[in-house]
């Protein structure tokens, strides 16, 4: 599954690829492979990437354009 977004948040948090590498605890490459979506992102790196970024999961996955679930 491609995230769009995962790439999208990032740069909008000024951050780097191995910076969110290091957040996830895994490689950089690994972490780009995810963002490509050359890689299936698994569940806990989402979980731990929507708390981080502070949105949803559906919105992480593109399945919601609002950020946040009231």
């Amino acid at each position: 599954m491609y995230f769009k977004r995962l790439e999208d948040l990032r740069i909008d948090n000024d951050l780097t690829q191995q910076q969110v590498a290091t957040i996830l605890h895994c490689k950089r490459e690994v972490y780009r492979r995810y963002e490509k979506g050359l890689r299936e992102i698994p569940i806990s790196y989402a979980i731990i990437l929507s708390k981080y970024y502070n949105v949803s999961l559906d919105y992480l996955c593109g399945l919601t354009d609002k950020k946040i679930i009231n």
